[in-house]
C-alpha cells in the first residue's frame, strides 16, 4: 500500500508584472481577513492489476471515510471503453474511408460483404447520392443490396449454412430482396422452395407475395385446402385463385394455364386434389361436398396493406359514410356507382362526398348496387367481438354493407344494425350477429355486413424497416 500526503499551500499572488518592490505602498489588509485552509490530507490505494500484462492499468480504490481502513468498501472508479461489435466484416474494419470506397467502387469480394459498407458510410455523412457520384453505384442499387443483406443475415439465424451459401451468388441480392416482406420463419421455407424449383427474382416476388396473401384470402373459394406454412400450397393457390377469376370466355385459356401451373408447384395432397378436381373439369373437392364461401365464413375480416389497391387488376368503389350520422347517411348514400367506358370512369347516380376504392376482394366484386361503406372513428364496441389486440381496439374501421339484403335471414350472417339509446336518440351504429337479433325479435337491419376492412399498418414485426434514400 502506498499512502500519499497532500498539503495545501496558503494562498499567494505573485506575478512578474507586479513586483513587490514597485508598491512601497501597499493596499491594506481587509478588515476581516480570511483564515487560511488547512493542510488536507488524502490517503489512497493504488492496486495493480491482476492480469500479468505490464501493459495493464492500475485502479484507484478510495477508502471509505465513514468506516476503519479495513472495512474499506471497494468502488472501481473507471470503467474501460468497449465499442459495440462492428458490422463490417473483420478484413474491411481497418480500411479508411478511401480504401471502402474503391471496394464499393470496384465490387471487390462479395456482395454481401460490401455492401455492408454503404450503412457505415452513410453514418459517416455520405449520402446516396454523393456515393453514387463517387463509386457509380445507383441509390436504387444501394438500397437493394443492403435489404438483401439484412434478409440474408437473417436467414443465417433460421437455416442450415447450405441454404444460406446458396445465394453468395452476384444475382442473389435481387432474389433476396423479394423476401423482405415476410417474416423471419416464411424466409427461411421460401428459401429452400426457390433452390428447389431454381426461382428467379419475377418469380421469387410471386413466391413472397403469395405467401404474404394467404392469410387475407381466409374464407375465399378452396382457401382451407391449402396449407399457408406451405410455400408451394400458398403459390398453387394464387394460380388457383386467377384460374377461377378467369374462368370465362374472356380467357378460359388462361384459366387452364394458371391451373397447371398450380399443379406444378402445389406440395400437400389434399390441394392437389381439388387443383386436379377443377383441371378435370369436376369443379368440386374429391369425396367432399362442393365449397360455398358463405358456408364458412360470414363477414370476412382483412387487413389491407400499403400499396395493394395499386397492384390490384381489378377495384370497387363505395360512397362512404360517417358512423355518426347513422341511418340518415346509410340510406341518403348512392345506390348505384360503378366504372364506365375504356379508362374506368366512376359514375354515381347522384353527387357524394366521400368514397373508397378498394380490391376487387370475392365478397365485394360483385356488390354494384347498394353497397356502401360506414367508417368507424375506433373499431372498440363496434364488432359482435372482442379484439385480443388493443391496438386493434383503438385503430380506425371500414364495414361495408349490403343495403339490396336488409331482412334478417341467417342466424350466422352480420347486420348493420342502429342500436342501444333505448330510444332517447342515443342510439349508435353497430354491427350484430343475426342469432341475437332473433333473439330481439328485429327482422330488417340497414343491410347484411359482406366484409370488414382493416386500415394498413407499418409497423409489423415481420417487416424491415424502410430506409431513406434519395
Amino acid at each position: 500500500m502506498l499512502s500519499l500526503t497532500v498539503n495545501t499551500p496558503k494562498p499567494f499572488l505573485s506575478t512578474p508584472f507586479l513586483p513587490n518592490h514597485l508598491h512601497p505602498h501597499p493596499h491594506p489588509p481587509p478588515l476581516n481577513p480570511l483564515k487560511p485552509p488547512k493542510p488536507l490530507s488524502v490517503s489512497a490505494l493504488i492496486l495493480p492489476s491482476s492480469s500479468p500484462s505490464p501493459k495493464s492499468s492500475s485502479r484507484l480504490i478510495l477508502p471509505n471515510s465513514s468506516s476503519s481502513p479495513s472495512q474499506n468498501q471497494q468502488v472501481q472508479v473507471y470503467q474501460p471503453f468497449r465499442p459495440p461489435a462492428s458490422p463490417l466484416p473483420p478484413r474491411y474494419r481497418t480500411l479508411d474511408t478511401n480504401a471502402r470506397l474503391e471496394i464499393l467502387t470496384n465490387r471487390l469480394g462479395r456482395w454481401f460483404e460490401y455492401s455492408s459498407l454503404i450503412p457505415s458510410l452513410i453514418s459517416e455523412g455520405f449520402t446516396s447520392s454523393l456515393l453514387e457520384d463517387i463509386t457509380g453505384m445507383a441509390s436504387i442499387e444501394q438500397n437493394l443490396l443492403v435489404v438483401a443483406g439484412q434478409v440474408r443475415d437473417s436467414l443465417i439465424e433460421v437455416t442450415d449454412p447450405e441454404t444460406v451459401s446458396y445465394f453468395d451468388g452476384p444475382g442473389s441480392p435481387e432474389i433476396l430482396y423479394e423476401l423482405r416482406i415476410l417474416n423471419t420463419e416464411h424466409r427461411a421455407s421460401a428459401a429452400k422452395f426457390i433452390i428447389k424449383f431454381g426461382f428467379e427474382p419475377k418469380a421469387t416476388e410471386e413466391l413472397a407475395r403469395s405467401m404474404k396473401d394467404y392469410t387475407r384470402r381466409y374464407g375465399e373459394r378452396g382457401f382451407e385446402y391449402f396449407d399457408g406454412d406451405s410455400p408451394g400450397d400458398c403459390l398453387a393457390y394464387m394460380y388457383y385463385r386467377q384460374a377461377h377469376e378467369h374462368k370465362s370466355a374472356i380467357s378460359p385459356e388462361f384459366s387452364k394455364y394458371a391451373l397447371e401451373r398450380a399443379l406444378e408447384v402445389v406440395e400437400t395432397e389434399r390441394a392437389r386434389e381439388i387443383v386436379l378436381a377443377d383441371i378435370e373439369g369436376k369443379d368440386k373437392v374429391v369425396g367432399e361436398a362442393e365449397l360455398e364461401v358463405e358456408t364458412y365464413v360470414k363477414v370476412p375480416v382483412v387487413r389491407m396493406v400499403f400499396g395493394e389497391v395499386a397492384e390490384s387488376s381489378n377495384v370497387v368503389v363505395f360512397p362512404v359514410c360517417k358512423a355518426e350520422g347513422r341511418e340518415i347517411e346509410v340510406e341518403e348514400a348512392p345506390w348505384e356507382c360503378g366504372m364506365v367506358g375504356e379508362f374506368g370512369v366512376v359514375q354515381a347516380e347522384k353527387g357524394w362526398n366521400r368514397w373508397v376504392v378498394l380490391p376487387g376482394w370475392l365478397p365485394v366484386v360483385g356488390l354494384n348496387r347498394g353497397g356502401v361503406a360506414v367508417a368507424f372513428p375506433r373499431a372498440k364496441g363496434v364488432l359482435p367481438w372482442k379484439d385480443k389486440k388493443k391496438q386493434d381496439r383503438n385503430e380506425e374501421l371500414l364495414v361495408v354493407a349490403d343495403r339490396g339484403r336488409k331482412e334478417v335471414e341467417s342466424e350466422d350472417s352480420f347486420y348493420l344494425v342502429l342500436s342501444g339509446g333505448n330510444g332517447s336518440g342515443d342510439e349508435v351504429l353497430k354491427v350484430e350477429r343475426g342469432a341475437t337479433l332473433k333473439e330481439m325479435g328485429v327482422e330488417m337491419s340497414l343491410g347484411t355486413v359482406v366484409l370488414v376492412v382493416r386500415p394498413p399498418r407499418d409497423d409489423m414485426e415481420d417487416q424491415i424497416g424502410d430506409d431513406e434514400w434519395d
